[in-house]
């Protein structure tokens, strides 16, 4: 006796067990697989928004320092009358400590040096002179300013109390073991395992084009210095999460003294 047609189209209808677990086989793989992409997108994700974020704070504390050295040393001293308190311009745009009756060598003052910077800058809103510090202290640089004070007052001294946290992770002279890391992961970042000054000088040499200030002789004085290379060497606050390495970016300025009376 044949079977109705209807009952015959119903057993043919589905998958078989076999059918079934080679189907969520295949699921299971290409979830994995979709799913590895995706940590490893996440991952670079958050390694390159890290990487960019040390940039930009140390791209925004290059730029501050490069201003500051620009805007250094107005008004200079010959244009003001003689009677004028120093605090009213600026000797210098360079501030230096120990000071004085004669100009610190460049290398031999506390500042300035290849981690610390005192600058006289003009402060339009009172009309008088400040100091303005860059300081590295281990890996963390400091920015500080305060009032200039005359009496043949030390800068060093006068803005030690007033320097605060202005960009962390700077790595141009971190302890030894980290400097070895560093170098594993960006071979030369410090050729012999010396640091990497923040601050290298240029000075003003008598009919010449303005020299590295340890290499100028009898110009190597603190109130020649025409301009300041910046260099700052970034890390990242976690290493790559992928491979687990560290990151950071090396960033140049230069800041050039644009008061020729001085």
């Amino acid at each position: 006796m044949n079977r109705p047609l209807l009952f015959r189209r119903a057993r043919q209808a589905g998958f078989s067990i076999l059918e079934l677990l080679l189907s969520l086989a295949l699921f299971v793989i290409i979830s994995g697989a979709a799913l590895s992409l995706l940590n490893g997108a996440q991952k670079r994700f958050q390694t390159e928004g890290q990487l960019l974020s040390s940039f930009q704070e140390g791209r925004l504390a290059l730029d501050m320092i490069v201003r500051d050295v620009n805007d250094s040393g107005y008004p200079a001293a010959n244009q003001v009358l003689a009677a004028t308190p120093v605090t009213g311009y600026a000797v210098t745009p360079v501030a230096w400590s120990p000071p004085s009756p004669t100009a610190c060598a460049v290398g031999v003052c506390l500042s300035p040096g290849d981690f610390d910077l005192i600058l006289e800058e003009f402060n339009p809103t009172t009309n008088t002179m400040k100091w303005i510090r860059y300081q590295l202290v281990g890996t963390t640089l400091l920015r500080g300013t305060v009032d200039k004070v005359g009496g043949g007052a030390d800068p060093f001294a006068a803005t030690a109390g007033v320097m605060l946290p202005y960009a962390t992770n700077v790595m141009n002279n971190p302890l030894a073991p980290q400097k070895a890391q560093i170098n594993a992961a960006y071979p030369g970042t410090f050729p012999g395992g010396a640091a990497v000054p923040i601050f290298t000088y240029y000075c003003d040499i008598p009919n010449q084009t303005p020299g590295l200030c340890t290499g100028a002789g009898g110009s190597n004085l603190a109130n020649n210095i025409r301009e300041v290379e910046v260099t700052l060497i970034v890390l990242t606050q976690q290493p790559d999460m992928q491979t687990r390495k560290l990151r950071l970016v090396t960033l140049n300025g230069r800041g050039h003294r644009v008061n020729p009376n001085q």
